[in-house]
């Protein structure tokens, strides 16, 4: 009798880390270790997924298909890369681990301010990571923990900065792919969180502030101790409520 042997598993999550440009990838690359010993060491893989959040959602959503397609489904995905920080929380060269990926301009202007999408009557704005994970991974990384913005136009005034911590009690940073890639990841029942390393203050655009190397290389060192964070916490992305 022939037939085709079924596939098998890693002992480990699969995990898929989506950033929006090459050099966020590498510096997520630089900081995952090699192969380790452990029997619940997650698998890997990394994706260029472009900027902003039509993009992001478009090519992590692509990425799950083809993962599914194969019988290699993903257990979690990650946003993971630079932005902009609000001061003084999250500090140039600093970390942040999202507990609530928020679309900060997914709505309506009207005469009495801006509403969300969700004040409309329909979508969502907000996705909220496992908290267990992301108390986990703060805990290993030094990570300040708060709300991340998605937007697609990034701020680059006082005015909007204040309006932005107005509508976002205690938000941390702003970037403009965490919300896309959530959005993806919700399509499949996956849970998602949001790294990142912070490369500016959010509000007027100074140039000469921003420290894009400092914030790699805090990316870096993040992912250094993102594995062993997510195989000890294998079980809570086993016990992860699937939902369409």
């Amino acid at each position: 009798m022939t037939g085709t042997a079924p596939r098998t598993r890693p002992p480990g999550p699969r995990v898929l880390i989506a950033t929006a440009v090459p050099a966020e990838r590498d510096a997520v690359a630089s900081g995952l270790p090699g192969p380790s010993p452990g029997d619940r060491a997650p698998v890997v893989d990394l994706l260029v997924a472009g900027v902003g959040p039509a993009a992001a959602a478009a090519a992590t959503g692509r990425a799950l298909a083809l993962a599914a397609a194969a019988d290699a489904p993903y257990d979690l995905v990650v946003s993971a890369g630079i932005g902009g920080g609000f001061q003084p929380g999250a500090p140039v060269g600093s970390l942040v681990v999202a507990d609530a990926v928020t679309a900060a301009d997914l709505g309506a202007e009207t005469p009495d301010g801006f509403l969300p999408v969700t004040d409309l009557g329909f979508g969502r704005v907000t996705h909220l990571p496992p908290p267990a994970l992301v108390s986990a991974l703060a805990a290993a990384t030094g990570a300040a923990v708060g709300p991340v913005l998605t937007v697609s136009t990034v701020t680059g005034s006082a005015a909007r900065a204040d309006a932005l911590r107005a509508r976002h009690p205690g938000v941390l940073a702003e970037a403009m792919e965490g919300f896309g890639v959530a959005e993806a990841a919700a399509l499949y029942g996956l849970p998602v969180l949001e790294v990142r390393a912070v490369s500016n203050p959010v509000g007027p655009r100074d140039r000469e502030a921003w420290r894009i190397g400092a914030a790699l290389a805090a990316l870096t060192g993040a992912f250094g101790k993102f594995t062993p964070v997510i195989g000890k916490l294998a079980p809570v992305l086993e016990s992860w409520n699937r939902h369409d």
